[in-house]
């Protein structure tokens, strides 16, 4: 079957015909065909693979384009790449490799065609168009891939475990796929999974954070996550949350599977926000939840304190991951942490202070901290969810109140330190502290509006009662 309206764009007769001057065949492979046959909207990247040198074709392209794009070329890995109009374009010499046990970095030689389909992860990713002028568009699909596509499923061009085995991140990438796309895993591929988790150890943090977060990118995560937790991956990369799947009864009481609970809160956020990091909050929300779990008989299942522990759990999971630890992991340990404050106030009577102190406390990010608790919200009775979810709406609403009657959010203290030295003729001392510390506190309390004179009036009497005296000039 013919596909040369896949090939509309004009790079492509341009790369044709840098082909046929350099007498080398060359093909389109991977994503770009894939998502064409899926009819979904391609990434900004292609894939050429060259029977003979990508390089020098890569080179051969550019002079051929008006404006000569600059090529970046790596030689080690036999690859070049120019930039053309948006789209990234990668050029590859056809290769077949081989593996060692303790590197995915694989020992490289010229290939056919033939070779370079059998070293992709999966068939579906081995389709490739011709750009061979005597064959232009035609498809080559030596694995039959196209009917992998129409029936949504994942397999190996190549027995799985040897795939697995050799570059084990293409079980991470094959469970992407199978999130990104819906399709479903083929049972030997799964076993394959389960069987080679192991090898994932060779895989550097940020290659596996990398498939973590198009996993967590997805419209539904939970696919991909009970894939790695039922292959035993999940257990090896973040063991913290394979701990809450476990369920205690005690004397006839039993506490809600957090595992399950916590895919579940994964999937309810991901329509309200696309920010990867606040998605990596809702997936950490309850981790301190297995640590602090405690029964008695007069309170039941208590898991006191599970946010603050969380929260610290939180960061160990960065640094083990090789994930930034920057203002990325303080916004995940502050939503972590913070994360059952606002179901608190759902819960009981909304009061102005109650809301002055959240707001304070999570400061700008207090939306993103409400739609992870709206998130949370995982009951199954209709009666419930409903209260809940009406009760965030008034809380909501409160926050937007004070917030322009108080300013809270970017809290600034009306009077400064300098200001209260200045009134009192003091020098840097512990009162100063105290003073600053109680504005603070009266205003959040609704004791007095947030304005410099209300804020003046009220340093002035609580001066007083530490035996401060205003200096007359």
């Amino acid at each position: 079957m013919n596909y040369t309206i896949a090939l509309n764009n004009p790079i492509f007769k341009i790369i044709a015909q840098a082909s046929q001057d350099l007498n080398v065949d060359s093909y389109v492979i991977g994503g770009f065909v894939r998502d064409f046959l899926l009819q979904r909207d391609f990434k900004k990247d292609i894939d050429i693979v060259a029977i003979g040198s990508g390089i020098d074709l890569a080179l051969k392209v550019s002079e051929l384009l008006p404006n000569k794009p600059k090529v970046q070329v790596f030689k080690t890995y036999g690859t070049a790449m120019l930039r053309y109009k948006e789209m990234d374009i990668e050029f590859v010499g056809a290769r077949k490799e081989s593996y060692s046990q303790d590197s995915r970095n694989p020992i490289v030689e010229n290939g056919s065609l033939e070779d370079d389909q059998n070293r992709r992860d999966f068939t579906i990713n081995a389709l490739a168009f011709s750009l061979n002028l005597r064959n232009y568009g035609e498809l080559v699909d030596p694995f039959n891939g196209l009917q992998d596509l129409e029936n949504k499923v994942l397999k190996t061009p190549l027995n799985p475990n040897i795939t697995y085995s050799d570059d084990p991140l293409r079980m991470l990438r094959g469970i992407r796929f199978a999130t990104q796309l819906n399709f479903d895993i083929e049972a030997e591929s799964l076993t394959a999974i389960e069987s080679n988790k192991e090898r994932i150890n060779i895989i550097s943090g940020e290659r596996i954070v990398d498939e973590l977060n198009k996993i967590l990118s997805t419209n539904k995560p939970s696919i991909g996550f009970l894939h790695l937790f039922k292959t035993g991956l999940l257990d090896i990369i973040i063991p913290e949350l394979t701990a809450l799947n476990n369920v205690e009864e005690i004397e006839g009481h039993t506490h809600k599977n957090n595992f399950y609970h916590t895919l579940e809160v994964v999937d309810n956020i991901c329509p309200n926000t696309e920010d990867v990091w606040l998605r990596w909050a809702a997936l950490l929300h309850d981790i301190g939840k297995a640590p602090t779990k405690k029964f008695s008989k007069k309170l039941g299942w208590t898991f006191h304190g599970h946010e603050f522990l969380g929260g610290k759990m939180a960061k160990k999971i960065f640094e083990r991951l090789h994930m930034p630890l920057n203002n990325k992991l303080k916004f995940v340990q502050k939503m972590v942490t913070m994360s059952s404050r606002p179901i608190v106030l759902a819960q009981e009577i909304v009061t102005d202070s109650a809301v002055r102190r959240l707001v304070f406390d999570a400061g700008e990010d207090v939306d993103d901290l409400m739609t992870l608790c709206e998130a949370d919200i995982t009951t199954k009775n209709p009666t419930k969810f409903k209260k809940y979810h009406n009760n965030f709406d008034i809380v909501r609403k409160k926050i937007i109140e004070v917030e322009e009657r108080d300013h809270v959010r970017q809290f600034q203290p009306p009077i400064s330190g300098e200001e209260i030295m200045e009134i009192f003729n003091l020098k840097p001392s512990r009162e100063i502290g105290i003073l600053k510390e109680a504005v603070k506190e009266a205003i959040l309390e609704g004791e007095i509006p947030n304005e410099y004179q209300a804020a003046y009036d009220f340093v002035l009497k609580r001066a007083d009662k530490l035996g401060l005296q205003k200096v007359v000039k």
